[in-house]
C-alpha cells in the first residue's frame, strides 16, 4: 500500500476536498437508507459503521491518517501535530474508533433524537427520518473534510514560512 502524501497546493487540496465530498454523500445517502428501514437502532448502527468507514477513508485522501504522518519527516510530523492540536480536528492522526464516533454523532445529537422519534410516524416519519440521516451523516463528513482542510493549510503555511526564515536548512532537513 502506497501512503498518500499530504496535498501541497490549493488546487491538490480543492481536488482531495472534491473526492471526499462525493465520499460523504454516498455514505449520507447510504444513512438515508438505512433510516428509511423501520426497525429502531438500525440506522444508528449503519450510521456508526459508516462513519469507521468514511473519517479514515477522509483522512486517507487528505495524507492524515496515523501511518501517513509517521511516515512523514520528523519536522513535518510536528506540524501536522501541531495543527491537528491548535485546529481542534478530533479524528485526524488518530486511529477512529467506535467511542470516537460515538461522540461525533453526539455533535448530531439531536438530529438523531428527532430521527429516532420520527420512526414512530408511519411513511411521513421515515421520510423525515431519512432527510435527518441524510443531514447528520453530510454534516459530520463536511466537518471533517473542513478540518482536514485547515490542517493541511496550516502545514502548508508553516513550510513557507520555515523555507523563507531558514532556505538552507530546509533543503537539509529534507535530505536534499
Amino acid at each position: 500500500m502506497t501512503l498518500t502524501l499530504l496535498p501541497s497546493t490549493p488546487e491538490d487540496i480543492a481536488e482531495v476536498t472534491k473526492r471526499c465530498k462525493t465520499m460523504v454523500t454516498k455514505r449520507a445517502l447510504a444513512s438515508a437508507g438505512a433510516s428509511i428501514v423501520p426497525v429502531p437502532g438500525l440506522d444508528l448502527a449503519t450510521d456508526i459503521g459508516l462513519l469507521l468507514q468514511l473519517i479514515p477513508d477522509i483522512n486517507r485522501e487528505f495524507g492524515l491518517t496515523p501511518d501517513q504522518i509517521e511516515a512523514l519527516n520528523p519536522r513535518k510530523k510536528l506540524m501536522v501535530y501541531k495543527a491537528v492540536v491548535a485546529l481542534g480536528g478530533a479524528m485526524i492522526g488518530r486511529v477512529v474508533t467506535k467511542e470516537v464516533v460515538v461522540h461525533a454523532l453526539k455533535a448530531v445529537g439531536v438530529r438523531i433524537t428527532v430521527k429516532q422519534a420520527s420512526k414512530l410516524v408511519p411513511i411521513a416519519g421515515q421520510a423525515v427520518s431519512a432527510a435527518l440521516g441524510f443531514a447528520a451523516m453530510r454534516y459530520l463528513g463536511l466537518m471533517h473534510i473542513e478540518d482536514c482542510v485547515r490542517v493541511v493549510e496550516q502545514v502548508i503555511r508553516e513550510e513557507k514560512a520555515a523555507a523563507k526564515e531558514y532556505p538552507k536548512a530546509e533543503r537539509i532537513f529534507e535530505g536534499r
